[in-house]
């Protein structure tokens, strides 16, 4: 596991990226301040990932919501799901959200998380490269308008960003190349030594190897 820590003050958070940490409840439980978590995944993620986490919670009171999967459902009444859940079972201002999924997810969660009770704690859990990468770091949250994408949302910082490598062992090629396109874009932005090393080890990137993608990942976090 490597971390890196994002200073910002009294919402400064840690990035923690490896493998195998959502099956780590001390990591995820060292940055949960009350006794209420609800875990806001998709109905492609829930799945695969949803009883893992919610069983490193165990003795904590902790429900679930399952949005539908896509960018079409980043929307009001999509996100009024989250909110009504969290109104139904009368969480408090100490309940944190858990964001578990990829961009639209984290994008969601941290929106509501911002709007519930004027502000509740949430923590990202991205499980695609893209939002690894991307949407998880740098707290901006949201959901889309008729009139336009990201139109309605807030910079609301989370607790932290757990992200597990292992979780891209289930993504297609094809989201595999979306998140390696933005690594790329970094090191053209920034870091020509970067650029240079992706391009001595995309292999190794594209079949997933551990050391080159937590490299990747932690490196495009700090640009």
């Amino acid at each position: 596991m490597q971390q890196i820590s994002v200073d910002l003050g009294d919402r400064s958070y840690p990035i923690l990226a490896g493998a195998g940490l959502i099956t780590r409840g001390d990591l995820l439980r060292s940055h949960i301040k009350g006794s209420q978590v609800c875990i806001v995944t998709d109905d492609t993620v829930a799945p695969l990932y949803l009883e893992a986490v919610s069983r490193q919670l165990e003795g904590l009171r902790v429900i679930s919501v399952v949005l539908p999967t896509g960018e079409p459902f980043k929307n009001w009444s999509v996100l009024q799901q989250i909110l009504d859940a969290l109104l139904e079972a009368r969480f408090d201002r100490k309940c944190c959200l858990l964001a578990l999924g990829g961009g639209v997810v984290g994008d969601m969660t941290g929106f509501a998380a911002a709007i519930y009770q004027r502000g509740v704690d949430f923590i990202q859990v991205p499980t695609t490269l893209l939002s690894q990468v991307d949407s998880s770091v740098g707290g901006k949250t949201g959901i889309n308008h008729p009139a336009g994408k990201n139109m309605i949302g807030a910079f609301y910082q989370p607790q932290a960003v757990i992200m597990d490598t292992d979780t891209l062992r289930t993504l297609p090629a094809r989201e595999i190349s979306a998140g390696l396109a933005e690594i790329i874009k970094y090191g053209l932005i920034r870091d020509v030594g970067f650029l240079a090393w992706l391009e001595q080890n995309m292999q190794k990137l594209r079949t997933l190897d551990a050391a080159a993608v937590i490299h990747a990942i932690v490196r495009s976090c700090e640009i």
